[in-house]
């Protein structure tokens, strides 16, 4: 038998430590097709979300996925994130956190059904905002994340 990955662990440690501590968790994705989240907040293939405990809905942090509802410009919105898409987590306070390597989001995808996918990739194709230089709302700005030593 494998050993488990320490990732997801050191996700729900720090994201329990932002709320004891007052502070507001973020985790920053790497979007990929089997990514679920809104697409018109993606900036550069990566979006930061607020995973605090009142910003979201039925979270869930399980060694697999993040997901939880949250809204979005004023919509509620279903999000899907794989533990492997996550690059870091950090108190938005402070910028105390940790960051991680991206994997391949495919792998130990086994375990979600066909239909989480399915849904994800229908999801992402009606949620598609064009930011062309023709329309007129700019991508959203992505907050800074810096490493500290």
């Amino acid at each position: 038998m494998s050993e488990s990955s320490t990732k997801p662990y050191f996700i729900r440690a720090l994201h329990e430590w932002c709320t004891d501590n007052g502070y507001t968790p973020h985790v920053v994705v790497q979007v990929d097709d089997n990514t679920r989240v809104p697409r018109a907040f993606i900036s550069d293939g990566q979006i930061t979300l607020n995973v605090g405990l009142l910003a979201t809905n039925q979270l869930d942090l399980n060694n697999e996925f993040i997901s939880f509802q949250a809204r979005f410009g004023g919509k509620t919105e279903d999000v899907w994130v794989p533990i492997s898409a996550v690059s870091a987590i950090f108190a938005r306070e402070t910028g105390a956190g940790m960051g991680f390597e991206v994997g391949d989001s495919n792998e130990g995808f086994s375990a979600v059904s066909d239909d989480v996918t399915d849904n994800a990739t229908d999801n992402a194709t009606n949620n598609v905002t064009d930011h062309s230089p023709n329309n007129e709302t700019p991508p959203p700005k992505r907050p800074h994340l810096s490493i500290v030593k």
